[in-house]
């Protein structure tokens, strides 16, 4: 199947012989879909906090966040395009795009049509507005004469090929998101105001890690060097910024509609990206101790962020209570004590706390042997995860997943990973009550302080196969298990709910004009 120049090839990536050939074969076998147990709902696999343990967290956190590192860690190498996809659609189409036509069109109920009118009557409202009537300036050119001309293809244009703003081909983070009087900010700034607030320790150092595109790391680096002091200023803190890419190690092999290694025009095997799950090689490098994760572009203005301060605190003040529940358990399970009781206590704190109930072929095996598979159980990664009421965002929600021998466990679920033939687990699929917004905490080291290799806990078989295109040709491609569903399987999972406004993902450009998005009292920037 491979031959020597193959092989060189791979070597170059840093992908062995043997995790091609294993590659090649999970698209011969069939995928396995994960077996659901039902939805988690709130106090039933969600826990729900009253004001009084919301304080109670929150003082934790504050207490003992000064003797741990804390991180926040974002992923950000998606590119923008998507956002802008209606608006691409226009722009690839022959001829002007008439004004009279688009909203005819809008009227008549067409979608694309719609979101155009909704983009060209809002705006003046996007904080990336003033960027591009100065663009226009520079040329010679008046956004008001566009505008009253209805001169819809120059516009775009401008906003997003290279010759203009070029958001088109720029990721997320580096998009202007939000309008302020003093200036307007990226999604990459609202994240360092963000990290002030939550994540700096003791010296009030803010230590932040955002994961981006090679062609994007300049950009990246200036925004950072203008931005970063004036909020440093603003909010007494230093940024302590890392960037890192997605490692070539962890591409994977795409092949043809038979299964054979897909080639190109030279011969030589196409590797792609391994999807988001490929950054647990990059969250696995950073040297911390409690992590945060959250989505580049979930970031909200100044007035609404409160809540998100809260609720951070809250989850990581529960992170915390629980780790220190875990060292108490593991220094009297390693203590070489046998104390009545020790085993209940802990299978107690098992049961109560983390959801992980005893199967019964252990109950009745000797003491040894289940104080190895309580610990075994105890020491992993834990993760608590914010869960928002289902609204119907498409994504992952919160489920009882029962694996092979039998064990139910907390895992975030996508639709892919559920068989679509089978009614009953469809249904189940259907009874979520909440939404994984990407709003986890991490606890990343052991009870002794060591890092856990997050690579042990991953589940192999969660990755995922898609059907994809390149030089005109059909191929399957092979993702890596989720970041936060089958790369986190094996971890000690924790569902919270959190309020909905914690949750403001930009999905389209339109987004960016919802309320939420938009400035408190009709500020402008000026």
């Amino acid at each position: 199947m491979f031959n020597e120049k193959d092989i060189q090839q791979m070597n170059a990536h840093g992908i062995s012989l043997e995790e091609t050939e294993r590659q090649v074969t999970l698209f011969e076998t069939a995928r396995p879909y994960l077996k659901l147990a039902g939805p988690c709902i709130p106090g039933k696999g969600i826990a729900v906090f009253d004001w009084e343990e919301q304080k109670s967290l929150m003082a934790l956190y504050d207490e003992e966040k000064q003797k741990r590192s804390l991180i926040k860690f974002v992923p950000a190498s998606g590119a923008a395009s998507r956002m802008f996809k209606v608006l691409l659609g226009y722009l690839n189409k022959p001829g002007e795009i008439e004004q009279n036509e688009v909203t005819r069109d809008a009227e008549a109920g067409q979608t694309s049509a719609k979101q155009l009118v909704v983009f060209m009557e809002g705006i003046s409202r996007f904080a990336f507005f003033k960027d591009l009537s100065l663009t226009l300036k520079k040329k010679g050119m008046s956004m008001e004469e566009f505008l009253k001309k209805g001169s819809f293809r120059d516009i775009i244009s401008l906003l997003l090929k290279e010759e203009g703003l070029g958001y088109a081909t720029l990721p997320k983070g580096l998009l202007m998101f939000h309008r302020y009087p003093e200036a307007n900010r990226t999604a990459f700034e609202e994240h360092l105001v963000e990290a002030a607030s939550y994540a700096r320790d003791d010296a009030n150092r803010c230590s932040m890690h955002f994961t981006v595109s090679p062609e994007h790391l300049k950009r990246f680096h200036t925004c950072l060097i203008n931005a970063g002091p004036t909020y440093e200023k603003q909010f007494q803190v230093i940024y302590q910024v890392g960037f890192s890419m997605q490692k070539a190690a962890t591409d994977t092999l795409a092949v043809d509609l038979e299964n054979q290694p897909f080639r190109l025009a030279n011969g030589r095997l196409l590797f792609r990206p391994g999807g988001h799950g490929a950054l647990l090689e990059n969250l696995n490098d950073l040297q911390g101790d409690i992590v945060f994760v959250k989505n580049i572009d979930n970031v909200v203005p100044d007035y609404l962020k409160k809540e998100t301060y809260t609720w951070k605190k809250i989850t990581g003040g529960y992170l915390i209570s629980i780790q220190n529940r875990i060292a108490h358990h593991m220094k009297e399970l390693t203590s070489g004590s046998m104390a009545p009781g020790l085993l209940d206590a802990a299978t107690a704190f098992l049961k109560n706390d983390l959801l992980i109930t005893m199967p019964p072929a252990m109950k009745k095996a000797d003491p040894e042997e289940r104080r190895r598979w309580i610990m075994g159980r105890l020491n992993r990664p834990v993760r608590v995860c914010g869960m928002v009421k289902n609204t119907g965002e498409p994504g992952g929600g919160p489920f009882w997943v029962e694996g092979k021998s039998g064990e139910k466990s907390l895992q975030i679920v996508e639709t892919a990973q559920i068989d679509p033939d089978d009614a009953g687990q469809q249904a189940m699929l259907a009874g979520a009550t909440h939404f994984n917004p990407v709003d986890l905490v991490c606890g990343v080291r052991d009870w002794r302080g060591e890092p856990f290799d997050l690579r042990e806990y991953v589940d192999p078989e969660t990755v995922l196969v898609s059907l994809k295109s390149k030089d005109g040709k059909e191929l399957k491609a092979l993702e890596h298990p989720g970041l936060w569903n089958g790369a986190m399987a094996h971890w000690v999972t924790l569902f919270v709910e959190v309020p909905a406004i914690t949750f403001n993902p930009v999905k389209t450009v339109n987004d960016l004009l919802r309320k939420e998005h938009q400035p408190a009292g009709g500020q402008e920037s000026q």
